[in-house]
């Protein structure tokens, strides 16, 4: 069995030559000066000035190395592929972009959507896939698949065509290589070369093998086809789009106009019709997995038993209150149900279920209004290994003996997130990560050890190899604060937050909070302030971690910056989340009030000159804050907002707010067209002219209604971006409008 991470030679020259202090020791606050130390062409350059952070860490097959993603020192919209040998502790490149292809053509409008869904937002090497034996990685590049062998460097180009391959993938066995090419799924034989179409029907509303959009975008799935470990079977969804409106979408942009038919699943109208099948992969015969009589339903998540015997499939209603585990035999497509949670508000989704070698299955539920460990027996019997008022964030992986689950959460405090270790048998947990900050961790096969990247208010942050104890073994990159660091000629400036919490007004929920203040803000000389609030459900804003150079922009042009996290947002319990149940835009709104009074209460704080700023739900919250509490803010900066959640898709909107033919008034109150006669804040509103998750019409219809009351307000709308405004260059433009749109109007003492 390969469990093994690294040899013990390996383990015992790692550990001599590495530094034994812990991530966080001997940190301590900079001191804050007066004057600005960052601008914005600082923050938005081609330089990070957090420092070297990688990402899509992952422990190659045959335990010799640790792979990742790693932004390139001079430009960091650019990645490669790099790789940490735990023998000898070498760090390396292993595939370079321009190695492989001259430059890559533009991208497909799948390949973009993808992308915006995934929040990838570099070029380069984006992704890979390492074969088997772990001596050859698979990367997607140039619309094709490249193989590289990681030994001797040689690299085949396996397809080049005019199609536009996704999802490429490494079977388990190494022999062949999976994708999606025109809507159907294809294999490549490693050996001969030779290609196959599994099927041959896509094209128009059908799809095999690829995610919908609502998948992608709110379940996090952004794949629709599995392996089975054994390499003979793919399970494979069929999506028929067919009844699904289609929504013209404008992207605007400086050469003109382009229109995109896309599907867009609106709240309350009708879904993708979605069915799963088992391939077999030598012959192609296709069985139907039987997913229950009801068809209006979303397919959340699919799994394989270790021995390849049986399917699993997460059933969700469209109601979202009731997910059913299934349990599929792959031959015959029969299915039964061996787990159902069941709540009268929604439940959320994870990638928690973790089939057992010996049977049953390890499963985290929110069951008792906070998310904990489960085990459940192949006989249904359900026993939690963790409890009490605090959350279990996820399930990283069990011990080689199977005895040991390890996972993340927030058992202390929900600033601080760490790693644990429970006895499958039961016992307490044990936190294995040390610090005061926020952990993410990647546990190697067995448990053997674990890949950790830490951060903290006053460590940028940093990434190493660990003993599964939590000894740190080698640094994968250390980025520690010295004068080499990008931010050290910023490092004198820099604030950590000061923490607290309040009581919202219902006199006992606890909200918490983060505030940074520039030290020349007292009494004497107040300054002005800016609430930056995200506000909706699965983010937390307040943290224990690195907070990065854009915040501190803020203070160091003088606002003070404060943060609240409200009821409806993520880590506090689903009671706390579900204070929103129907009813968006209102308890939020409360708490944040909350959070206005007493930033107002504050000697140091000028009152009469607080601004407030968010991007998506963000920008949906300045709206309704604004708008329900006309003139308690200065300015505000609302950065595509939703504004009306009849406009928004069906698995999110419907999650909280149920669909408009059932909760009219929800929705109503929920938008903000109902609040317009508040509107009294002066308002600069931001969007992406192309912008295919929150639609452009949120925007324009806001500005007309606006235009016809008179009302006085600003716009800035960035030609050809979605959601996100990407490039540096507009990033630039961006944050210089907002800063300059605040420096303005919080100046003015006439309002």
């Amino acid at each position: 069995m390969r469990r093994i991470l690294f040899t013990a030679i390996g383990l015992a020259v790692l550990t001599a030559c590495a530094p034994q202090t812990q991530p966080g020791e001997g940190a301590t606050p900079a001191s804050p000066v007066d004057e600005a130390a960052l601008s914005i062409s600082d923050v938005y350059g081609s330089i990070s000035l957090s420092g070297a952070t990688p990402r899509g860490l992952r422990f190659s097959p045959d335990g010799q190395r640790v792979s990742f993603l790693r932004p390139r020192v001079e430009d960091r919209t650019v990645t490669d592929l790099w790789a940490m040998d735990l023998n000898d502790g070498r760090t390396y490149r292993l595939v370079r972009a321009e190695d492989l292809t001259e430059g890559e053509r533009e991208l497909s409008e799948a390949e973009i959507q993808f992308r915006e869904r995934a929040r990838i937002t570099t070029s380069g090497v984006i992704s890979y896939d390492w074969d088997e034996t772990g001596e050859a990685v698979l990367v997607p590049l140039d619309g094709d698949a490249f193989y590289v062998n990681v030994v001797s460097g040689e690299t085949r180009r396996l397809m080049q065509t005019e199609a536009f391959e996704t999802d490429v993938r490494v079977s388990p066995d190494g022999r062949m290589v999976s994708f999606i090419r025109n809507q159907d799924l294809w294999v490549h034989d490693l050996d001969t070369g030779e290609e196959r179409a599994l099927t041959t029907e896509g094209g128009g509303a059908i799809s095999w093998g690829v995610a919908e959009f609502v998948a992608q975008e709110e379940m996090q799935r952004y794949t629709g086809y599995w392996w089975s470990p054994d390499s003979r079977f793919i399970a494979a969804t069929r999506t028929d789009d067919t009844p699904v409106d289609i929504v013209p979408r404008f992207g605007i942009n400086a050469e003109g106009v382009t229109v995109t038919d896309q599907r867009y699943p609106r709240s309350g109208a009708s879904n993708v019709r979605v069915g799963l099948h088992v391939i077999d992969v030598a012959t192609g015969q296709r069985t139907e997995m039987d997913l229950g009589a009801e068809i209006d339903i979303y397919l959340a998540r699919v799994d394989w038993s270790k021995d390849s015997s049986a399917l699993y499939a997460q059933r969700q209603n469209r109601a979202q209150t009731v997910l059913d585990i299934l349990a599929g035999d792959p031959a015959t497509g029969m299915t039964e149900i061996i787990l159902t949670e069941q709540v009268d508000t929604w439940i959320n989704l994870t990638d928690d279920f973790t089939v057992l070698e010996e049977g049953g299955f390890l499963w985290t539920s929110e069951r008792t209004g906070f998310r904990h460990v489960y085990h459940v027996e192949e006989d249904g019997e359900t026993r939690a290994l963790t409890t009490g008022e605090w959350v279990v964030d996820s399930l990283e992986g069990l011990s080689e003996n199977g005895e040991t689950v390890y996972f993340s959460g927030w058992m202390d405090t929900p600033l601080e997130r760490h790693l644990y270790a429970v006895p499958l048998e039961g016992g307490e947990p044990v936190q294995i990560t040390a610090g005061e900050g926020v952990w993410s961790v990647t546990l190697g096969q067995g448990g053997a050890g674990f890949i950790g990247r830490y951060s903290d208010p006053y460590t940028p942050p940093q990434t190493a190899l660990y003993a599964v104890d939590g000894e740190r073994v080698a640094w994968i990159e250390e980025n520690v604060l010295d004068d080499n660091h990008p931010y050290a000629p910023f490092a004198d400036s820099h604030l950590t937050p000061e923490y607290g919490v309040l009581t919202a007004k219902d006199g006992e929920t606890k909200l918490y909070y983060s505030m940074l203040r520039p030290g020349h803000c007292t009494a004497k000389t107040p300054c002005p302030a800016i609430v930056q609030v995200y506000g909706g459900p699965r983010v937390q804003t307040v943290r224990k971690s690195w907070i990065g150079a854009r915040d501190q922009l803020f203070v160091d042009r003088g606002y003070v910056l404060f943060k609240l996290d409200n009821r409806g947002s993520w880590n506090r319990g689903h009671a706390f989340e579900a204070a929103i149940h129907d009813r968006m835009g209102i308890e939020e709104v409360a708490d944040q009030l909350t959070g206005l009074d007493f930033l107002q209460r504050q000697d140091f704080v000028d009152g009469e000159r607080v601004g407030l700023w968010g991007w998506s739900y963000g920008g949906y919250m300045t709206l309704m804050t604004t708008l329900q509490a006309p003139g308690r803010f200065a300015a505000a900066v609302s950065g595509a907002p939703v504004t009306d959640w009849a406009l928004y898709d069906t698995h999110y909107t419907e999650r909280y707010m149920d669909t408009p033919q059932n909760n009219p008034e929800g929705y109503f109150q929920g938008s903000a067209f109902a609040h317009l006669d508040g509107y009294r804040t002066p308002t600069l509103l931001v969007h992406g002219m192309a912008d295919d998750n929150v639609t452009f019409d949120h925007g324009t219809r806001l500005y007309a209604e606006l235009q016809q009351r008179n009302a006085d307000f600003e716009m800035m709308t960035y030609p050809g971006q979605r959601h996100g405004v990407r490039p540096p260059a507009l990033q630039r433009h961006l944050w210089t409008t907002i800063f300059d749109y605040f420096d303005r109007e919080l100046a003015r003492k006439d309002r």
